[in-house]
């Protein structure tokens, strides 16, 4: 299995960015994903779910409105939109899943919100 996250940056204030995440290894479409991000210093974080289907969404309180979690099951791949940058979004963030008893990983983009 194998999680290869893509689409970081650096973006002002208020800016946007898409990221992505590549599956491989095993049924996509079977599975919830998740993003979340870890902030120098800071523990590793929630930042929004999908379900296998793509139907139900969720996220986190300090995200909501402003990030947009979705999936096509075709492509093996989940995008992260994230609108209306803050300064303490500045994370590096990471695709998830949870197979057969364990979580999986990618290794990570970092995203920084800077002027």
């Amino acid at each position: 299995l194998q999680l290869v996250e893509s689409g970081g940056g650096l973006v002002q204030p208020g800016g946007s960015l898409t990221l992505s995440c590549a599956a491989s290894g095993f049924a996509f479409s079977n599975y919830f994903m998740r993003w979340y991000r870890q902030a120098p210093g800071k523990e590793r974080e929630f930042v929004a779910r999908i379900s296998s289907g793509g139907g139900t969404t969720n996220y986190a309180d300090s995200v909501k409105g402003r990030f947009t979690i979705s999936r096509d099951n075709a492509e093996k791949t989940v995008t992260l939109r994230v609108n209306s940058l803050k300064p303490e979004d500045t994370a590096v963030y990471y695709c998830n899943t949870w197979f057969r008893g364990s979580d999986y990983w990618g290794q990570g983009t970092q995203v920084t919100v800077s002027s």
